[in-house]
């Protein structure tokens, strides 16, 4: 595998080459500072852009061109990536050989012209896309209680902070309610001029061929400064835990635990922090499934994961309302042994196993390999060879060191009751 970047002053170009895949993948990244008020307009934009361009009336339109490409696919995506809020544009292709010649050129000027040729007529997007893209966003913020899941986890961040990692991704009624064609073009152009940007292609590519089609039909003009630095959310834990509990008419309840992280060093966070949440709640040999699920019976599933830009592990559960002290106090209980350094080297040892065995299918996979390299672009975080190599060299104390330095701030339950 082959990794070349180059720096265009108004973008970067990523360039992974690699055997591995028969497609080839071209992923364009913006991002700029996250907005609360923002967020439904950048929704509503993703989608909006999928809808139809220029030249593709309708999506009808787009999809026959997209099929004509060797059914490419086309699929645009928005994030949050801690104080930053990201909008992939991704095609997915089949590689030249497998098709006809010219077909990576003819695709590549297909992105183009759904990014840089939105249906736009006197500063205004397409009433009708837009009215399709409305309807459906505000269908899916209606029926967000229904999702119990996203909403469970969207209630304990909003009862952990105020700042973006309260935000709703999924945007607001209220804000949606504002959005119009043209004020909907006025952020568009906002986003083209002003965003970040990356544009990575990963496959069995010629680099010189694909530097001179970005550069040919990605003329970008207006110089964007790079330098990103990425604010940890440092926020210590409260004192004594916060517990909200509120009803829904549902036979399971939804059990979601906040936990600050508080003083890591970036190799804590990098590695230790990873296989203490390895061991603590990943998978079926973790001391939460075994203790929770298995042992006590008390939940359907258990999982915790790690969002290290915003300091933090969630732990979430799905159990019945009758199980919920027992299952906190049971959760505690086994985040304190690990703090006490009761696990063993046979933990380790698994949990190291099921990194690398991750890291593994990192590499077979385009859109992973991506999201490494954009990780190692922003966050400056080592390459994977360099972290399986890392990852070996954690020790015991390490993981403990990590375990002390986690600590319940907040616990929100969406109890399940009888209808």
């Amino acid at each position: 595998m082959e990794y070349i970047k180059k720096d265009f002053g108004s973008y970067k170009l990523h360039m992974i080459k690699t055997k591995k895949f028969k497609t080839i993948k071209v992923r364009v990244c913006f991002r700029s500072p996250i907005k609360k008020n923002e967020i439904t307009l950048r929704n509503v934009l993703c989608d909006v852009l999928s809808q139809s361009s220029k030249k593709y009336k309708s999506k009808r339109e787009l999809s026959i061109k997209a099929q004509d490409l060797y059914a490419a696919n086309l699929v645009s995506n928005n994030s949050r990536f801690g104080t930053y809020i990201n909008t992939d544009v991704t095609l997915t292709i089949l590689n030249d050989r497998y098709t006809e010649k010219g077909n990576l050129r003819n695709a590549i000027e297909f992105l183009n012209e759904v990014i840089y040729h939105p249906n736009v007529e006197n500063d205004k997007f397409d009433e009708k896309s837009l009215e399709i893209v409305k309807s459906e966003t505000k269908t899916s913020l209606e029926g967000l209680r229904e999702n119990s899941n996203l909403y469970s986890l969207i209630r304990l961040f909003e009862n952990m902070d105020d700042g973006p990692m309260a935000y709703r991704g999924c945007g607001y009624l209220e804000d949606l309610e504002k959005i119009n064609s043209s004020n909907l073009y006025t952020y568009y152009k906002k986003m083209i001029e002003k965003d970040l940007m990356d544009i990575f292609v990963i496959g069995d590519i010629n680099t010189t061929e694909i530097e001179q089609l970005i550069k040919e039909y990605f003329e970008v003009k207006t110089f964007k400064k790079q330098k990103v630095k990425y604010r940890l959310n440092e926020v210590k834990a409260r004192m004594r835990k916060k517990t909200i509990i509120e009803e829904e008419e549902n036979n399971q309840s939804k059990l979601a635990i906040g936990c600050r992280l508080n003083g890591l060093s970036k190799y804590e966070r990098n590695y230790p922090l990873t296989l203490y949440n390895i061991i603590l709640g990943v998978g079926d040999k973790s001391k939460l499934f075994k203790e929770v699920r298995e042992k006590n019976s008390l939940c359907y599933y258990i999982n915790s994961v790690p969002n290290k830009l915003d300091n933090v592990i969630v732990i979430r559960a799905g159990i019945d309302s009758s199980n919920i002290k027992k299952t906190i106090e049971i959760i505690e209980k086994q985040m304190n042994l690990m703090r006490k350094g009761k696990f063993d080297q046979e933990d380790i040892k698994i949990a190291k196993e099921y990194y690398k065995t991750a890291l593994d299918d990192m590499t077979e996979s385009e859109s992973s390999l991506i999201d490494a390299y954009y990780a190692m672009e922003l966050l400056g975080v080592d390459d994977i060879e360099t972290r399986r190599k890392k990852m070996d060299q954690v020790s015991m104390e390490d993981i403990i060191k990590v375990a002390k330095k986690v600590k319940i701030d907040t616990v929100y339950c969406l109890e399940g009751i009888s209808k």
